[in-house]
C-alpha cells in the first residue's frame, strides 16, 4: 500500500490529490492521509490555520487512511516521534525507510514504489499530465451558497466564455512576508508580468485580461484600462472560485503558486497557452530542457522577462 499526505492550501492538496489518482490509475493501492488537518497543535502554530479544502470541491472519491493502515506502512502516525532504532536504520539503508520525502521537481521512481509512506507536494506537471483529462472529469466546483456571489461568478463565466479571455494571477500577500519573500519574491516581476502579457497580446490582438490578486489595491493602481478586469468578490471561503474562474478562460498567465497552476490545468479550453515562471522557488536553479520536459505544453518565463 502507498500512502500521501495530504497537507498545504488546495493547490497543494490538489497536487497531492492528482498523485493518488496517478498512482491509482496505474493499479496501485494507495491512501490519503488527511490527519494533518486534524492536529490542533500544528493548526494553532500556523499563522493561518488550513483546512481540508478537497471538501470544499463537488465530493472527490478518495479513500482515506486509517490510523490502523498508516502505522502499517509507516510504524507510526507520522506526528509521533521516530524511534532510534528507526532513524539508524534508514540513515544506514535509505532505501529501507518506509517513507519517502520529495527532495527534488521529479522523483520518476514512486511510481516503482510500494508500501510507502510519501510526503510532498509534487507540483511537477509530469507527475501526473498523461491523466490531466481524468482529473479535469473529477475536479468541479459546486454552486455557491451565497447568491450574489454566484450570481456574479456565472456572469463571469459568460463574459470570459465570449472574450478571447486570459487569466493572469498577481499573489503579493504572504509572498512579501520575510521568510516568504526569500523563498518565493522576485520571481513574478513585473518583467514576467509584462512579458506574458506582451506575448499573449501578440497571439490575440483581442485578448482581455481577468485579474486574480489577494493585493486589489495594488492591481487596480498598476492594471487600468478597458482590457483588464479585476476580480475582486470571491473571499474568505469563496476564494476557490476565482480558481473556477481561471480555468474557465481561455489562456492562463500564472503566477509562482499552485492555486493558479490549477485555474489553467483544470482549463479544457482547445489550443489554451499556459504560461508561469521559470522557476517556482529562489531555492531553484532553472535548467532550461530540464524545465520544458518537466512542464510540457506550458510556455516558461524568466524574472528578468525573457521567454525561454
Amino acid at each position: 500500500m502507498l500512502i500521501v499526505r495530504v497537507m498545504g492550501g488546495l493547490g497543494n492538496q490538489l497536487q497531492q490529490y492528482a498523485l493518488y489518482r496517478k498512482l491509482e490509475h496505474i493499479g496501485k493501492e494507495v491512501r490519503l492521509d488527511i490527519s494533518w488537518f486534524q492536529n490542533e497543535a500544528l493548526q494553532a502554530s500556523m499563522a493561518a490555520g488550513r483546512e481540508l479544502e478537497l471538501d470544499y470541491l463537488n465530493p472527490l472519491h478518495y479513500r482515506v487512511a486509517s490510523k490502523e493502515e498508516i502505522r502499517s506502512v509507516l510504524g507510526r502516525l507520522w506526528e509521533e516521534p521516530e524511534s532510534f532504532a528507526g532513524k539508524i536504520k534508514r540513515k544506514l539503508c535509505p532505501s529501507s525507510s518506509a517513507s519517502f520525502e520529495e527532495s527534488d521537481m521529479y522523483h520518476e521512481q514512486v511510481f516503482a514504489m510500494d508500501d510507502k509512506y510519501l510526503a510532498g507536494y509534487w507540483a511537477c506537471e509530469k507527475y501526473y499530465a498523461d491523466i490531466m483529462d481524468i482529473l479535469r472529469a473529477d475536479i468541479s466546483f459546486p454552486h455557491s451558497a451565497d447568491s450574489e456571489v454566484e450570481k456574479k461568478n456565472r456572469g463571469m463565466i459568460q463574459q470570459m466564455e465570449e472574450t478571447c479571455s486570459v487569466s493572469v494571477h498577481i499573489r503579493r500577500g504572504d509572498y512579501l512576508d520575510d521568510i516568504n519573500k526569500a523563498l518565493f519574491g522576485g520571481i513574478c516581476t513585473e518583467a514576467y508580468y509584462q512579458k506574458a502579457i506582451e506575448y499573449m497580446r501578440e497571439k490575440f490582438p483581442d485578448a482581455r485580461f481577468y485579474i486574480f490578486s489577494d493585493d486589489i489595491p495594488y492591481v487596480r493602481e498598476h492594471y487600468q484600462g478597458e482590457d483588464y478586469q479585476i476580480i475582486d468578490w470571491n473571499h474568505g471561503k469563496n476564494s476557490f472560485y476565482d480558481m473556477m474562474l481561471m480555468s474557465r478562460c481561455r489562456h492562463n498567465i500564472c503566477a509562482n503558486s499552485t492555486f493558479s497552476f490549477w485555474g489553467a490545468r483544470l482549463n479544457s479550453y482547445i489550443g489554451k497557452i499556459m504560461i508561469r515562471p521559470s522557476v517556482h522557488k529562489n531555492t531553484q536553479i532553472c535548467e532550461p530542457e530540464k524545465m520544458k520536459d518537466l512542464w510540457q505544453g506550458w510556455l516558461l518565463v524568466t524574472p528578468q522577462g525573457g521567454l525561454l
